[in-house]
């Protein structure tokens, strides 16, 4: 999730690309802050972009509500566009290591 979409499509494809690169099983979609309630049904884990973090406790009370893990994007991970490094990172959360 980022502002308007933007920053985080490119995040995702780079995701997309390590991921299948790698035979990873997950899927990233990038949606605007302004989209992200009428998909918290269609997800298991909801990263938000680091210029973003601030808006963590609204993310964490509808992720909790809908039973979705979320977590904020490292700003090393997201700054250097690093697919991989995003592909580790929702791994950790989907298997339970952090929120």
């Amino acid at each position: 999730m980022c502002g308007a979409g933007a920053s985080s499509g490119f995040m995702a494809a780079a995701a997309r690309k390590a991921a299948k690169k790698n035979s990873a099983d997950i899927e990233f979609k990038a949606k605007s802050e302004s989209e992200i309630n009428a998909h918290l049904d269609t997800i298991d884990l909801l990263l938000v972009a680091p210029h973003l973090k601030y808006m963590i406790e609204d993310v964490k009370d509808a992720c909790e509500k809908a039973g979705v893990k979320y977590g904020v994007i490292p700003q090393k991970v997201y700054g250097a566009l690093d697919g991989k490094g995003l592909v580790k990172v929702a791994e950790e959360h989907l298997q339970g290591g952090e929120q």
